[in-house]
Formats: C-alpha cells, structure tokens, sequence
C-alpha cells in the first residue's frame, strides 16, 4: 500500500505546531529517518509507554497522545505501550524513596480502561496496542543477565534523582535499578523508530537508545514532551495528587476542575490543554492579560470539547455560573433569568430523555449510567434507576453532574406562575 507521506518539511511544521516539544535528540535525525520513511515508503515506528499504575488517563498525559494522533495522521504506526509487567516493579524516576509495589491484580484492573481512553485522541483502528510483558515474561535468566551487562551502575547514578537519595543515604533497591534497563528493551522489542515521553523520562529514554545499540538497532529518536502542572499549579498533574483533569471525566467536572486553577496557569493550559496552534496562542494570551476570568472560560470549553463531542461550552458556562453564583440548589426563577431553561412535550416523562433533550448528555445509556451513580435529582431529590418515569405536571429543577442545572417546563403558563 502506498503511503503518500508529506514532505519533510511539512511534516516537521505539524510535529511542531501547537505544544512543541521541548526537545528532540536529535532532530536532524528526525530529518534523515523521515527522510529514510518517504524514501522506503515505510511508516516510522513511534511509542509512548505508559505504566499501568493508576486507571484513569489525565489530560497531562494527552499533552503527548495528542502529539502521537499528529504522527497518526501523518501516516506513521503509533504504538501506545501498557506497562503491565513495569508497573508492577515501579518507574522511580522522580521519586524520593521506593515506590510500593502494585500486584498483577491491581495492574490488570488500571489497565482495562486504557484502550477505550486512548481511543478519545487516537484512531482505534489504527493504533498498536501492546503490552511489555509479551517479552519480558517470557524472557530466560539469561537473556535478563545479558540485558544488565550493558549498563553500569556509575552510569545508572547519573540520574538525579538515583544519586540525590544515594547522597542522603536513603534506600535504592536493586528493582529500582533494573527498571530503566527493562524499560529500554521495550524499544528493541517493538524496533522503535522514536519515542515519546515527558521531561522526567530523558534519562530512561536516552538509555533505550545505548540499549538498541547494544542490539545492534539504529537507536531511536527521543521526543520530550512538556509535563503539565496540575489545578492547584505546584506540582505536575497526578490522580494520586488529587490535582489531575481525567479525559473521562464528566463535561462539567472537567469544566468546573479548568475553572479552578489559578490565573497565572492560564498560558499554560492553552498552550498544553486546548489544542490551539501557535497562531492563535499569542492572541489568547494576550486576552489572559486584559481578562483572565474570560479566557479561562475560554480554555474551559475548548478542553471539554476535545473529549465530549457534541456538548456545548455556552451550555456549561452558563451552569456553572448559576451553580456558583448561588452556591446553593438555585431556585426556577433564577435558572430562568440565567437562560437555562428546557421545554418539554406534554406526553414525555422517561427521565432519560428530559435529560437528553437537556444536551447535557447524548443518551440514554448515558443518561442512566449517571443516574445509577447518584448523580442526577430533581428538587434536590436523588433519582434512581427504578423511577424513571416522573410527574412532569410541575416545573422542577433538574441537577445533573455537579453543576449543570436545568428548569424542565411544558409550556409558558406555567412559567408565568412561578
């Protein structure tokens, strides 16, 4: 099949545009390979590893992923890695002492989501999803001992924050030491042409490239992505920080979380999260300056579009500012005065349709999934999922999520007594 693959050059403009790696060792060899894939009519092998060791993927994680769809739709193959057998050992990069261990368990159970996550940027039809302990499970004593001669361990404290607990005599175990070399095979399994990852993964992913040598593969090419802080703007976003935005989160979770960080993380969170390309940027920038509040908004809605489809930022803005400007359950006449009003047939009364008929969701699978979870009442009653047919012979105020309210009516009579 032939792969009609842009040229060079342009290529290169759409790796760069909107969030620009922050390096690339190196990019004239990017240049030559891409170069080498027009020639061969071969598409370049790019990966990005993740550990299983939490179940949800945040939008901090996407700062790359998106950046693979790019590469995607370049017409290269993008293979997104679980760390099954990894995360079971425990990446230590920037950690202060050992990290507990996950079991095989807990590590198959993150990683169950993963592929329906990953498919909200990546083609699913397109996209190598692989496991690493396809190889390393069935790898011999031998061949691991082989693996650890083409390290030493002068090297291996080269990593910051190896030599940083080395120097205030804290405990590094051996694992630790073995999870930058197990991690490098990764690449000599899948014969990566690049990889990608964030800044703290430099080291690992520089030795994936002695370890190709050593394995006699040309060494791949490493992409440094930038890491995003989280929304209290300290320290880079985590679910186990309690600072992470989860692609799956709720349209107005996510919105609410975007609302919350702090004015000077605004640059950060549309050059990172809202997929805006390098023309727009300055523009936005320049309104955080003159209007932060607004362009938070901004970058609230364009976050949740990327990975809602279909609902509407002006819908979410509005709820949000009625949830928060009365705190409270708001009363009907002030979600009219906020235009957040929904009018009805007569006849309708499944609870899961007056919800899509909302916008706030886009079925009625969807619809009772979060009535299941609690999170839908009316006039301040939780709903269940055995009542779903309701009396709709008054207006009542229906809340769905955590912010999103709407007042449900059949006609303007009935509005006019309130």
């Amino acid at each position: 099949m032939k792969h009609n693959f842009l040229p060079v050059e342009q290529q290169l403009e759409r790796i760069k545009d909107s969030v620009e790696p922050v390096e690339i060792i190196d990019e004239q060899e990017l240049v030559r390979r891409l170069e080498k894939s027009i020639k061969e009519d071969r598409p370049l092998r790019i990966k990005q590893g993740f550990d299983a060791s939490a179940p949800d993927l945040h939008i901090g994680h996407a700062v790359s992923l998106w950046k693979l769809k790019t590469f995607q739709d370049l017409g290269h193959q993008v293979i997104f890695l679980i760390g099954d057998f990894t995360a079971m050992i425990g990446d230590p990069s920037g950690k202060s002492k050992t990290r507990p261990r996950l079991t095989r368990e807990e590590v198959l159970k993150n990683s169950e989501t993963y592929r329906e996550q990953v498919s909200k940027i990546l083609d699913p039809e397109k996209i190598e999803i692989r496991f690493n302990s396809e190889w390393h499970s069935k790898r011999n004593i031998y061949d691991f001992l082989e693996l650890t001669s083409y390290y030493t361990v002068r090297r291996m404290l080269e990593r910051d924050d190896f030599w940083k607990r080395f120097w205030e005599e804290l405990p590094i175990s051996i694992m630790e030491f073995l999870y930058p070399l197990i991690q490098a095979y990764d690449s000599v399994a899948l014969e990566t042409d690049l990889e990608m990852g964030g800044t703290d993964q430099k080291f690992n992913l520089i030795l994936a490239r002695q370890i190709q040598r050593a394995y006699n593969q040309e060494p791949q090419i490493v992409m440094l992505m930038p890491l995003m802080r989280g929304t209290e703007g300290k320290q880079k976003m985590s679910k186990s920080l309690g600072n992470a935005i989860g692609i799956f989160d709720d349209p107005d979770d996510m919105y609410g979380k975007v609302m919350s960080i702090p004015d000077d993380m605004n640059k950060e969170y549309i050059t990172y999260g809202s997929g805006a390309g390098k023309k727009e940027i300055p523009a936005l920038i320049k309104l955080s300056e003159s209007d932060p509040y607004e362009l938070k908004h901004h970058i609230a809605g364009r976050i949740v579009s990327r990975y809602h489809e279909g609902v509407d930022p002006e819908l979410l803005k509005k709820s949000f500012l009625a949830r928060f400007k009365h705190r409270e359950l708001p009363t009907p006449k002030e979600l009219i005065e906020d235009g957040l009003t929904v009018q009805i047939e007569n006849d309708m009364k499944f609870l899961p349709l007056i919800m899509v008929a909302t916008g706030s969701v886009k079925s009625n699978g969807e619809a009772k999934r979060l009535i299941k979870g609690g999170g839908v009442s009316i006039d301040g009653t939780k709903m269940a999922v055995d009542a779903l047919d309701i009396d709709c012979d008054t207006p009542f105020v229906l809340k769905i999520g955590k912010r999103r309210f709407f007042l449900i009516y059949h006609n303007e009579e009935q509005l006019s007594r309130l």
